[in-house]
């Protein structure tokens, strides 16, 4: 999250704020909120303002007086709290996420919560690999997922397993959904694969090879039959055109509220499971 904008002339006075803690370090009090930002002198040309986990990073050209810094950020106040609130908020989810991959943790599977249990369920057929068992009037977060693993197993052998399975339904899923549209939109990629990325849920190349993070089948059925549309859309607009966002309606006509579930979400981000 970066932003820059070029130097304008800079009214007095001086805004409230401390000399600094620590070397790069410096202190702005607004609103009776105090905000505390990294401050980085460069050859630059403008006074730049990025948001990461570490918190509020400021570069800025060696001839920029203090006064003119601290305006700046203070000018951008309100959208550094935004974008810090959203980091945040995103820290709390992942770190809760983590804490879900453990035999007896909860994540999402198509929208429903699935129960991680390691061990076995008795069953010969489940015996040694990955075993789904949907319990069809079981409450929404009543089917299970058993790996073939030891109860007190770590995290990571637990969220490797576990993220195994999720990718080959994953797969399995996607592909089912890229024949419906391909029938009822007449919409097909050149090609398309299971990715990755962290930063993007799905994209689509000028030669109409199309890519689909994963990480979607944590959502309900109806998210990832947006992120579908939106890159088959792209097959005919590659854009954000009004006339794209037509062809995604046309393809899939209730997309807006799927849209709205991903707003803000990134790849890293799984749906909370209540």
């Amino acid at each position: 999250m970066q932003l820059a904008f070029n130097l304008d002339p800079i009214p007095a006075p001086e805004p409230r704020s401390s000399p600094g803690i620590g070397k790069h370090e410096r202190v702005l009090e607004h609103h009776g909120v105090r905000l505390v930002f990294t401050l980085q002198r460069s050859r630059r040309r403008s006074i730049g303002l990025m948001v990461t986990e570490e918190g509020l990073k400021v570069t800025a050209p060696s001839w920029v007086s203090l006064q003119q810094i601290d305006l700046a950020v203070l000018e951008k106040f309100d959208w550094v709290l935004k974008k810090t609130q959203m980091l945040q908020a995103r820290q709390q989810r992942r770190q809760q996420t983590h804490s879900n991959w453990r035999s007896g943790g909860v994540v999402a599977y198509l929208g429903r919560g699935i129960e991680l249990q390691c061990g076995s369920n008795n069953m010969p057929e489940a015996r040694g690999q990955v075993w789904f068992e949907g319990i069809a009037d079981a409450p929404k977060n009543g089917d299970r997922l058993w790996l073939p693993l030891p109860p007190d197993s770590d995290v990571e052998q637990v969220r490797d397993l576990a993220q195994g399975w999720l990718q080959r339904q994953a797969k399995t899923c996607f592909g089912g959904r890229l024949d419906y549209f391909a029938m009822t939109s007449g919409l097909r990629p050149t090609s398309w694969r299971i990715s990755s990325a962290t930063g993007r849920w799905g994209s689509c190349t000028i030669e109409g090879k199309v890519s689909l993070n994963w990480r979607l089948i944590h959502f309900d059925v109806s998210v990832i039959d947006y992120v579908i549309a939106h890159e088959l859309a792209h097959l005919k607009q590659m854009n954000h055109s009004p006339a794209f966002w037509d062809e995604v309606k046309a393809i899939c006509p209730d997309y807006l509220k799927a849209y709205q579930t991903l707003k803000g979400l990134s790849p890293g981000d799984t749906p909370a499971v209540s």
